[in-house]
């Protein structure tokens, strides 16, 4: 009740909802391709190179959206290189870059001596979000939504096969970093709602969530958006009802789910094979 009624007195609380409940939705359907592609590390590597730009952009006065998406794509660039480059595998090629640019970041926010920046970036404040923020985070979502819409069966194929998507003559290494670009707008979509730290879960609980409930990708997709809505709808009013963090709580709510579903699917086969015998 009393979550209600600020929502229709405080205009943040109205504006934190509507921008939770996008990154929730959008989260649900690129983590969807994420899963699928078992790039969990790359998405959780994104998530922590666009610190350098978001210290980049505060230094310069500009909005972070700019520099993060920036170190985001040279991120998903540089670990590409390496892996296609060397020896070394993909996995070990996403630890060095990640952490080399989250490092980067870390000392950029130093020299910038703003903790408390840090501190909203890392873990994300959503009732801090501004009008601006709000309308970025829903035309990037929409236009990440879109984009999947447009090539889906693209996406699928090389999702699942990538040989019979390169027989069809789709290029995957440019689909691949297609979805990069995508997980990247996502990514820094989300940092004011959830943080650097957290943006990885909400990719991958509400995903996984909608995994465990289907083989359906389309319905796998609108699952997880559904599941990644609910999280964040959830984790807001806890946070607000008794002043919670709010990124964390929404990224505990999406576990809270995932637990909640797990067990059920576990307890549902159980039965079914007793029901065997």
């Amino acid at each position: 009740m009393l979550f209600l009624e600020g929502l229709l007195e405080y205009q943040f609380l109205q504006k934190a909802l509507l921008t939770s409940i996008v990154v929730g939705i959008v989260c649900g359907v690129i983590g969807s391709f994420i899963i699928l592609r078992g790039m969990s590390l790359m998405g959780d590597a994104i998530s922590h190179a666009v610190l350098p730009g978001v210290a980049i952009s505060y230094l310069m006065g500009i909005n972070f959206f700019f520099g993060a998406v920036f170190f985001g794509i040279l991120a998903a660039l540089g670990i590409g290189y390496v892996d296609q480059k060397s020896r070394i595998k993909s996995d070990t090629a996403i630890g060095i870059v990640f952490s080399a640019f989250f490092a980067l970041g870390v000392i950029l926010i130093t020299l910038a001596k703003s903790s408390t920046d840090l501190y909203h970036i890392l873990f994300g404040n959503v009732l801090a979000v501004r009008t601006s923020d709000m309308w970025l985070t829903t035309g990037i979502a929409a236009i990440v939504i879109l984009f999947i819409a447009l090539f889906y069966k693209e996406l699928f194929i090389s999702s699942f096969d990538p040989v019979i998507a390169e027989a069809y003559g789709y290029n995957t290494r440019l689909l691949h970093y297609f979805l990069m670009l995508l997980l990247t707008l996502v990514t820094v979509s989300a940092l004011q709602t959830v943080g650097i730290i957290l943006v990885v879960a909400m990719l991958i609980t509400p995903a996984a969530t909608a995994y465990l409930l289907t083989h359906r990708l389309k319905t796998m997709i609108f699952l997880a958006a559904f599941f990644g809505a609910l999280s964040a709808l959830i984790g807001l009013y806890l946070s607000y009802r008794y002043n919670l963090a709010s990124g964390a709580t929404i990224v505990l709510s999406a576990t809270l789910l995932f637990i909640v579903t797990f067990i059920s699917q576990n307890l549902i086969f159980v039965k079914k094979r007793g029901g065997v015998r």
